[in-house]
Protein backbone atom coordinates (compact mmCIF):
# COMPACT_ATOMS: atom_id res chain seq x y z
CA UNK A 1 0.00 0.00 0.00
CA UNK A 2 1.10 3.94 -0.95
CA UNK A 3 2.54 5.39 1.91
CA UNK A 4 0.25 8.52 2.69
CA UNK A 5 1.98 11.87 1.34
CA UNK A 6 4.39 9.72 -0.17
CA UNK A 7 6.72 10.97 -3.60
CA UNK A 8 7.86 9.01 -6.68
CA UNK A 9 10.94 7.50 -6.83
CA UNK A 10 12.01 10.11 -9.69
CA UNK A 11 10.43 13.44 -8.32
CA UNK A 12 13.41 15.67 -7.82
CA UNK A 13 14.23 16.91 -4.40
CA UNK A 14 16.83 19.82 -4.18
CA UNK A 15 17.54 23.16 -2.85
CA UNK A 16 18.48 26.80 -4.39
CA UNK A 17 20.50 29.57 -4.01
CA UNK A 18 21.72 32.80 -6.18
CA UNK A 19 25.24 33.31 -6.47
CA UNK A 20 25.04 37.34 -5.37
CA UNK A 21 22.99 36.33 -2.10
CA UNK A 22 25.93 33.54 -1.62
CA UNK A 23 29.06 33.72 -3.24
CA UNK A 24 31.07 36.77 -1.87
CA UNK A 25 34.40 37.84 -3.68
CA UNK A 26 32.69 40.25 -5.23
CA UNK A 27 35.97 41.90 -6.10
CA UNK A 28 38.28 38.85 -6.70
CA UNK A 29 39.28 37.16 -9.67
CA UNK A 30 38.09 39.47 -12.36
CA UNK A 31 34.27 39.67 -11.33
CA UNK A 32 32.99 43.30 -12.54
CA UNK A 33 30.48 45.49 -10.39
CA UNK A 34 26.46 44.35 -10.75
CA UNK A 35 23.82 46.86 -9.76
CA UNK A 36 23.49 44.57 -6.53
CA UNK A 37 26.58 46.09 -5.87
CA UNK A 38 26.05 49.38 -6.07
CA UNK A 39 22.87 49.24 -4.04
CA UNK A 40 24.95 47.61 -1.37
CA UNK A 41 26.90 51.08 -1.36
CA UNK A 42 24.15 53.35 -0.77
CA UNK A 43 23.90 54.64 2.39
CA UNK A 44 20.51 53.63 4.62
CA UNK A 45 19.63 51.38 1.52
CA UNK A 46 20.36 47.77 3.15
CA UNK A 47 19.51 46.84 6.48
CA UNK A 48 22.58 47.34 8.98
CA UNK A 49 24.91 48.30 6.19
CA UNK A 50 25.43 44.89 5.15
CA UNK A 51 26.97 44.10 1.90
CA UNK A 52 27.75 41.19 0.07
CA UNK A 53 31.26 41.50 -0.74
CA UNK A 54 31.40 38.06 1.84
CA UNK A 55 28.00 36.67 1.72
CA UNK A 56 28.21 32.97 2.48
CA UNK A 57 31.92 32.69 0.80
CA UNK A 58 30.47 29.97 -0.88
CA UNK A 59 32.85 31.05 -3.85
CA UNK A 60 35.84 29.66 -1.57
CA UNK A 61 33.56 27.28 0.31
CA UNK A 62 31.69 25.52 -2.54
CA UNK A 63 33.51 22.12 -1.66
CA UNK A 64 32.11 22.45 2.26
CA UNK A 65 28.11 23.21 0.97
CA UNK A 66 28.25 20.63 -1.63
CA UNK A 67 28.94 17.80 1.20
CA UNK A 68 26.15 19.24 2.79
CA UNK A 69 23.77 18.89 0.13
CA UNK A 70 25.42 15.22 -0.68
CA UNK A 71 24.23 14.65 2.85
CA UNK A 72 21.37 16.00 3.14
CA UNK A 73 20.36 13.87 0.19
CA UNK A 74 18.88 16.33 -2.37
CA UNK A 75 19.62 14.70 -6.04
CA UNK A 76 19.66 18.56 -7.64
CA UNK A 77 21.04 21.61 -6.80
CA UNK A 78 19.70 25.22 -8.38
CA UNK A 79 21.90 28.26 -8.41
CA UNK A 80 23.08 31.29 -10.49
CA UNK A 81 25.69 32.02 -12.30
CA UNK A 82 27.05 35.56 -11.77
CA UNK A 83 26.77 37.46 -15.10
CA UNK A 84 29.50 39.67 -14.16
CA UNK A 85 31.78 36.99 -13.14
CA UNK A 86 31.80 35.29 -16.21
CA UNK A 87 31.06 39.16 -18.38
CA UNK A 88 32.37 41.53 -15.90
CA UNK A 89 31.64 44.09 -18.85
CA UNK A 90 27.90 42.42 -19.61
CA UNK A 91 29.46 41.77 -23.25
CA UNK A 92 32.45 41.20 -24.73
CA UNK A 93 35.27 39.92 -23.13
CA UNK A 94 35.03 36.91 -21.18
CA UNK A 95 36.46 36.08 -17.76
CA UNK A 96 38.39 32.92 -17.75
CA UNK A 97 38.14 32.70 -14.02
CA UNK A 98 34.58 32.88 -13.84
CA UNK A 99 34.36 30.03 -16.39
CA UNK A 100 36.72 27.92 -13.97
CA UNK A 101 34.98 28.74 -10.89
CA UNK A 102 31.72 27.61 -12.40
CA UNK A 103 33.68 24.38 -13.92
CA UNK A 104 34.54 23.41 -10.57
CA UNK A 105 31.30 23.71 -8.46
CA UNK A 106 29.95 21.83 -11.38
CA UNK A 107 32.18 19.34 -11.47
CA UNK A 108 31.69 19.02 -7.39
CA UNK A 109 28.51 18.65 -7.98
CA UNK A 110 28.17 15.63 -10.34
CA UNK A 111 30.65 14.02 -8.14
CA UNK A 112 28.90 14.09 -5.31
CA UNK A 113 25.80 12.81 -7.85
CA UNK A 114 23.92 16.28 -7.67
CA UNK A 115 22.49 17.24 -10.84
CA UNK A 116 23.35 21.45 -11.49
CA UNK A 117 19.91 23.01 -12.42
CA UNK A 118 21.44 26.78 -13.79
CA UNK A 119 19.36 30.18 -14.00
CA UNK A 120 21.53 32.45 -15.87
CA UNK A 121 20.63 35.88 -14.17
CA UNK A 122 19.26 36.27 -10.88
CA UNK A 123 19.16 40.61 -11.10
CA UNK A 124 22.35 40.81 -10.77
CA UNK A 125 23.15 42.67 -14.08
CA UNK A 126 26.59 44.25 -14.82
CA UNK A 127 26.74 47.57 -13.89
CA UNK A 128 28.57 48.73 -16.89
CA UNK A 129 25.20 47.63 -19.18
CA UNK A 130 22.94 49.67 -16.73
CA UNK A 131 25.64 52.98 -16.95
CA UNK A 132 26.20 52.80 -20.55
CA UNK A 133 22.74 51.72 -22.22
CA UNK A 134 20.05 52.16 -19.27
CA UNK A 135 19.91 48.19 -18.36
CA UNK A 136 16.50 46.89 -19.48
CA UNK A 137 15.16 50.03 -20.66
CA UNK A 138 17.39 49.63 -23.48
CA UNK A 139 15.60 47.23 -26.40
CA UNK A 140 19.85 45.87 -27.02
CA UNK A 141 19.32 44.24 -23.47
CA UNK A 142 18.00 40.98 -25.46
CA UNK A 143 20.89 41.01 -27.47
CA UNK A 144 23.42 41.37 -24.93
CA UNK A 145 21.55 39.24 -23.04
CA UNK A 146 21.23 36.37 -25.79
CA UNK A 147 25.27 36.24 -26.33
CA UNK A 148 25.26 35.85 -22.77
CA UNK A 149 23.09 32.62 -22.54
CA UNK A 150 25.15 31.63 -25.59
CA UNK A 151 28.32 31.62 -24.06
CA UNK A 152 27.18 29.85 -21.03
CA UNK A 153 26.02 26.90 -23.20
CA UNK A 154 29.24 27.07 -24.65
CA UNK A 155 31.16 26.44 -21.49
CA UNK A 156 28.68 24.31 -19.22
CA UNK A 157 26.27 22.42 -21.05
CA UNK A 158 28.49 19.39 -22.01
CA UNK A 159 27.45 18.44 -17.87
CA UNK A 160 24.34 20.90 -17.34
CA UNK A 161 20.69 19.90 -19.04
CA UNK A 162 18.43 22.17 -17.09
CA UNK A 163 18.67 26.02 -17.96
CA UNK A 164 16.49 28.40 -16.30
CA UNK A 165 16.59 32.12 -18.40
CA UNK A 166 15.89 34.17 -15.55
CA UNK A 167 14.58 34.51 -11.85
CA UNK A 168 11.55 36.48 -11.21
CA UNK A 169 11.06 39.17 -13.81
CA UNK A 170 8.81 40.85 -11.70
CA UNK A 171 11.64 41.72 -9.21
CA UNK A 172 13.92 43.10 -11.54
CA UNK A 173 11.76 45.04 -13.60
CA UNK A 174 9.11 46.64 -11.39
CA UNK A 175 10.79 46.21 -8.36
CA UNK A 176 14.10 48.14 -9.81
CA UNK A 177 12.37 50.33 -12.47
CA UNK A 178 8.78 51.07 -11.05
CA UNK A 179 8.41 51.08 -7.40
CA UNK A 180 12.53 51.85 -7.05
CA UNK A 181 13.17 49.29 -4.24
CA UNK A 182 15.56 47.43 -5.98
CA UNK A 183 18.72 48.53 -8.00
CA UNK A 184 18.46 50.75 -10.19
CA UNK A 185 15.88 52.55 -7.92
CA UNK A 186 14.32 54.19 -10.48
CA UNK A 187 10.16 54.90 -11.13
CA UNK A 188 9.21 55.36 -14.52
CA UNK A 189 6.07 56.07 -16.00
CA UNK A 190 3.51 53.58 -17.00
CA UNK A 191 4.67 52.95 -21.04
CA UNK A 192 8.31 52.77 -19.71
CA UNK A 193 7.63 50.60 -17.35
CA UNK A 194 5.94 48.35 -20.28
CA UNK A 195 8.95 48.95 -22.59
CA UNK A 196 10.68 47.43 -19.39
CA UNK A 197 8.93 44.29 -19.21
CA UNK A 198 8.77 43.97 -22.64
CA UNK A 199 12.57 43.98 -22.54
CA UNK A 200 12.77 41.31 -20.61
CA UNK A 201 10.61 39.16 -22.27
CA UNK A 202 12.49 39.24 -25.56
CA UNK A 203 15.63 39.27 -23.79
CA UNK A 204 14.45 35.51 -21.90
CA UNK A 205 13.48 34.42 -25.75
CA UNK A 206 16.93 35.38 -27.18
CA UNK A 207 18.29 33.35 -24.10
CA UNK A 208 16.04 30.24 -24.94
CA UNK A 209 16.87 30.55 -28.86
CA UNK A 210 20.85 31.16 -28.11
CA UNK A 211 20.83 28.56 -25.65
CA UNK A 212 19.54 25.65 -28.02
CA UNK A 213 21.45 26.76 -30.65
CA UNK A 214 25.28 26.69 -28.97
CA UNK A 215 24.40 23.44 -26.91
CA UNK A 216 27.09 20.72 -26.53
CA UNK A 217 24.05 18.32 -26.18
CA UNK A 218 20.47 18.01 -25.30
CA UNK A 219 18.91 20.57 -22.94
CA UNK A 220 15.95 21.34 -21.33
CA UNK A 221 15.20 25.33 -21.06
CA UNK A 222 12.68 27.07 -18.70
CA UNK A 223 11.93 29.86 -16.41
CA UNK A 224 11.21 30.58 -12.80
CA UNK A 225 8.83 33.56 -11.68
CA UNK A 226 7.13 34.54 -8.62
CA UNK A 227 4.08 34.55 -10.61
CA UNK A 228 0.92 35.08 -7.86
CA UNK A 229 -0.31 31.76 -6.92
CA UNK A 230 -4.27 32.01 -7.16
CA UNK A 231 -6.17 29.77 -4.44
CA UNK A 232 -9.73 29.26 -4.95
CA UNK A 233 -11.13 30.48 -1.86
CA UNK A 234 -13.72 27.58 -1.10
CA UNK A 235 -13.31 24.80 -3.50
CA UNK A 236 -16.23 25.03 -5.86
CA UNK A 237 -16.07 24.51 -9.59
CA UNK A 238 -16.84 27.89 -9.73
CA UNK A 239 -14.24 29.09 -8.01
CA UNK A 240 -11.65 26.83 -9.30
CA UNK A 241 -12.57 27.83 -12.97
CA UNK A 242 -12.22 31.70 -11.94
CA UNK A 243 -9.04 30.97 -10.26
CA UNK A 244 -7.48 29.52 -13.22
CA UNK A 245 -8.67 33.05 -15.15
CA UNK A 246 -7.29 35.07 -12.62
CA UNK A 247 -3.62 33.09 -12.81
CA UNK A 248 -3.63 33.61 -16.35
CA UNK A 249 -4.94 37.39 -16.31
CA UNK A 250 -2.87 38.25 -13.06
CA UNK A 251 0.57 37.04 -14.89
CA UNK A 252 -0.17 38.79 -18.00
CA UNK A 253 2.81 40.73 -18.39
CA UNK A 254 5.18 37.51 -18.14
CA UNK A 255 4.04 34.32 -17.96
CA UNK A 256 1.17 34.28 -20.37
CA UNK A 257 2.72 36.16 -23.31
CA UNK A 258 6.05 33.62 -22.93
CA UNK A 259 3.62 30.58 -23.20
CA UNK A 260 0.70 31.70 -25.08
CA UNK A 261 2.62 34.18 -27.55
CA UNK A 262 0.50 37.52 -26.83
CA UNK A 263 -0.49 39.52 -24.19
CA UNK A 264 -4.14 38.98 -22.05
CA UNK A 265 -6.30 41.86 -23.35
CA UNK A 266 -6.84 42.64 -19.38
CA UNK A 267 -3.43 43.40 -19.07
CA UNK A 268 -3.41 45.40 -21.96
CA UNK A 269 -6.26 47.22 -21.00
CA UNK A 270 -4.48 48.53 -17.89
CA UNK A 271 -2.87 50.91 -20.17
CA UNK A 272 -5.94 52.71 -21.49
CA UNK A 273 -6.04 54.25 -24.73
CA UNK A 274 -1.98 54.63 -23.98
CA UNK A 275 -1.17 50.99 -25.32
CA UNK A 276 2.76 51.15 -25.62
CA UNK A 277 3.99 50.33 -28.96
CA UNK A 278 5.69 46.97 -29.58
CA UNK A 279 6.42 45.15 -32.39
CA UNK A 280 4.18 41.66 -32.73
CA UNK A 281 6.63 39.92 -34.64
CA UNK A 282 8.72 39.95 -30.87
CA UNK A 283 6.38 37.19 -30.02
CA UNK A 284 7.99 34.50 -32.02
CA UNK A 285 10.98 35.29 -30.06
CA UNK A 286 9.20 35.58 -26.58
CA UNK A 287 7.19 32.69 -27.18
CA UNK A 288 10.35 29.91 -27.83
CA UNK A 289 9.20 26.73 -27.09
CA UNK A 290 10.43 25.72 -23.37
CA UNK A 291 10.07 22.19 -21.50
CA UNK A 292 8.97 23.24 -18.03
CA UNK A 293 7.81 25.62 -16.18
CA UNK A 294 9.27 26.95 -12.98
CA UNK A 295 7.22 28.22 -10.20
CA UNK A 296 8.53 30.42 -7.26
CA UNK A 297 5.91 30.41 -4.40
CA UNK A 298 5.83 31.48 -0.81
CA UNK A 299 1.91 33.17 -0.22
CA UNK A 300 -1.40 33.12 -1.64
CA UNK A 301 -3.89 35.35 -3.27
CA UNK A 302 -7.87 34.32 -2.97
CA UNK A 303 -10.22 34.22 -6.08
CA UNK A 304 -13.73 33.78 -6.05
CA UNK A 305 -16.06 33.93 -8.76
CA UNK A 306 -18.06 36.59 -9.98
CA UNK A 307 -20.39 38.23 -12.30
CA UNK A 308 -19.38 39.53 -15.81
CA UNK A 309 -14.99 40.35 -14.58
CA UNK A 310 -15.61 36.16 -13.88
CA UNK A 311 -13.35 36.68 -10.88
CA UNK A 312 -12.92 38.62 -7.41
CA UNK A 313 -9.44 38.98 -6.02
CA UNK A 314 -9.08 38.96 -2.03
CA UNK A 315 -5.91 38.95 -0.56
CA UNK A 316 -4.80 37.66 2.81
CA UNK A 317 -6.30 39.51 5.40
CA UNK A 318 -4.00 41.59 8.10
CA UNK A 319 -4.81 38.89 10.66
CA UNK A 320 -3.80 35.80 8.46
CA UNK A 321 -1.40 33.48 9.57
CA UNK A 322 2.03 34.43 8.49
CA UNK A 323 5.65 33.42 9.28
CA UNK A 324 8.46 35.82 10.60
CA UNK A 325 8.15 38.21 7.94
CA UNK A 326 4.83 40.24 7.13
CA UNK A 327 4.30 39.79 3.89
CA UNK A 328 4.65 35.73 4.28
CA UNK A 329 1.48 34.92 4.55
CA UNK A 330 0.72 31.27 5.22
CA UNK A 331 -1.46 28.97 3.02
CA UNK A 332 0.39 25.46 2.50
CA UNK A 333 -2.86 24.81 -0.46
CA UNK A 334 -0.61 27.10 -2.80
CA UNK A 335 1.83 24.19 -3.83
CA UNK A 336 -1.22 22.77 -5.00
CA UNK A 337 -3.19 25.20 -6.91
CA UNK A 338 -0.16 26.47 -8.48
CA UNK A 339 0.97 23.75 -10.30
CA UNK A 340 -2.32 22.32 -10.91
CA UNK A 341 -3.53 25.88 -12.45
CA UNK A 342 -0.24 25.87 -14.36
CA UNK A 343 -0.67 22.76 -16.01
CA UNK A 344 -4.30 22.88 -16.62
CA UNK A 345 -3.67 25.89 -18.86
CA UNK A 346 -0.20 25.51 -20.31
CA UNK A 347 0.26 22.02 -20.19
CA UNK A 348 4.01 22.21 -19.29
CA UNK A 349 5.51 20.05 -16.49
CA UNK A 350 5.70 21.92 -13.09
CA UNK A 351 8.74 22.50 -10.75
CA UNK A 352 8.34 24.41 -7.72
CA UNK A 353 11.48 26.26 -7.92
CA UNK A 354 11.35 28.13 -5.03
CA UNK A 355 9.22 27.56 -1.70
CA UNK A 356 9.95 28.16 2.37
CA UNK A 357 10.49 30.82 5.01
CA UNK A 358 12.68 33.20 7.20
CA UNK A 359 12.57 32.73 11.08
CA UNK A 360 14.87 34.05 13.96
CA UNK A 361 16.79 31.07 13.99
CA UNK A 362 18.67 32.00 17.38
CA UNK A 363 20.89 28.78 18.54
CA UNK A 364 20.00 27.91 22.13
CA UNK A 365 22.33 26.66 24.72
CA UNK A 366 23.56 23.82 23.07
CA UNK A 367 24.42 25.57 19.83
CA UNK A 368 21.22 23.72 18.15
CA UNK A 369 18.76 25.86 16.17
CA UNK A 370 15.46 24.00 16.69
CA UNK A 371 13.26 26.05 13.91
CA UNK A 372 9.67 24.62 14.47
CA UNK A 373 7.90 27.70 12.68
CA UNK A 374 10.32 26.59 9.46
CA UNK A 375 9.73 22.65 9.75
CA UNK A 376 5.68 23.46 10.19
CA UNK A 377 5.99 24.92 7.31
CA UNK A 378 7.54 22.61 4.69
CA UNK A 379 5.98 19.86 6.19
CA UNK A 380 2.29 21.30 5.47
CA UNK A 381 3.90 22.50 1.67
CA UNK A 382 5.47 19.16 1.25
CA UNK A 383 2.16 17.73 1.85
CA UNK A 384 0.29 19.59 -0.72
CA UNK A 385 3.03 19.13 -3.33
CA UNK A 386 1.94 14.87 -2.96
CA UNK A 387 -1.54 15.26 -2.82
CA UNK A 388 -0.75 17.36 -6.08
CA UNK A 389 0.86 14.81 -7.44
CA UNK A 390 -1.36 12.02 -6.58
CA UNK A 391 -4.15 13.68 -8.50
CA UNK A 392 -2.12 13.00 -11.50
CA UNK A 393 -0.64 16.73 -12.09
CA UNK A 394 2.94 16.47 -13.91
CA UNK A 395 5.04 18.01 -10.83
CA UNK A 396 8.53 16.74 -11.32
CA UNK A 397 10.49 18.81 -8.24
CA UNK A 398 10.70 21.00 -5.33
CA UNK A 399 13.44 23.14 -4.60
CA UNK A 400 13.64 24.51 -1.29
CA UNK A 401 14.54 27.94 -0.52
CA UNK A 402 17.35 28.49 0.97
CA UNK A 403 20.21 26.19 1.47
CA UNK A 404 21.94 28.35 3.49
CA UNK A 405 21.32 31.37 5.24
CA UNK A 406 22.13 33.89 3.16
CA UNK A 407 22.22 37.71 1.97
CA UNK A 408 18.66 38.92 1.82
CA UNK A 409 18.68 42.05 -0.37
CA UNK A 410 17.75 44.86 1.26
CA UNK A 411 17.57 43.09 4.71
CA UNK A 412 21.04 42.42 4.53
CA UNK A 413 21.99 39.52 7.14
CA UNK A 414 18.86 40.27 9.42
CA UNK A 415 16.38 37.41 7.74
CA UNK A 416 17.25 34.13 7.70
CA UNK A 417 15.90 31.45 4.84
CA UNK A 418 17.99 28.61 5.44
CA UNK A 419 18.02 25.23 6.41
CA UNK A 420 22.09 25.21 7.05
CA UNK A 421 22.73 28.65 9.85
CA UNK A 422 25.19 30.73 8.72
CA UNK A 423 27.63 32.24 11.37
CA UNK A 424 28.40 35.18 9.11
CA UNK A 425 31.35 36.29 11.49
CA UNK A 426 33.07 32.96 11.05
CA UNK A 427 31.31 31.49 8.17
CA UNK A 428 30.22 28.37 10.37
CA UNK A 429 27.79 26.26 8.90
CA UNK A 430 25.19 24.37 11.02
CA UNK A 431 22.61 21.82 10.22
CA UNK A 432 19.23 23.31 11.42
CA UNK A 433 16.23 21.07 12.44
CA UNK A 434 14.71 21.77 9.24
CA UNK A 435 17.48 20.36 7.41
CA UNK A 436 16.89 17.12 9.43
CA UNK A 437 13.27 17.19 8.78
CA UNK A 438 14.20 17.71 4.92
CA UNK A 439 16.76 15.24 4.89
CA UNK A 440 14.54 12.68 6.37
CA UNK A 441 11.33 13.51 3.96
CA UNK A 442 13.82 12.66 1.26
CA UNK A 443 15.50 9.47 2.33
CA UNK A 444 11.72 8.24 2.85
CA UNK A 445 9.83 9.48 0.04
CA UNK A 446 7.37 10.54 1.69
CA UNK A 447 7.03 13.78 4.68
CA UNK A 448 7.89 12.98 8.15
Amino acid sequence: MESIFSFPQEFIFGTATAAFQVEGATHQDGRGDSIWDTQTRLPGVIKNGDTADFACDQYHRYEEDVALMKDLGVSAYRFSLSWPRLQPEGRGAVNPQGIDYYNRLIDALLKAGITPWVTLFHWDLPQSLQDSEGGWLSPHIADHFGDYAGLVAHAFSDRVKNFFTVNEFYCFTDKGYVQGDFPPRLKLPPHQAFAVRHHALVAHGRAVQALRASARGPIRVGFAENSQIMVPVIETPENVEAAKLAFRESNGAFITPILEGAYPERYLQTFGNEVPAFNPEDFKIIAEPLDFIGLNMYTPVYVQAEGKTGYKITHPTAHHPRMHVDWLKVDPSIAYWGPRIAWELWEKDIYITENGCSGTDVPDETGAIVDTDRVFYLRHHLREVSRCISDGIPLKGYFLWSLLDNFEWNHGYSERFGIVYVDFSTQKRSKKLSYSFYKGTISRGRVV
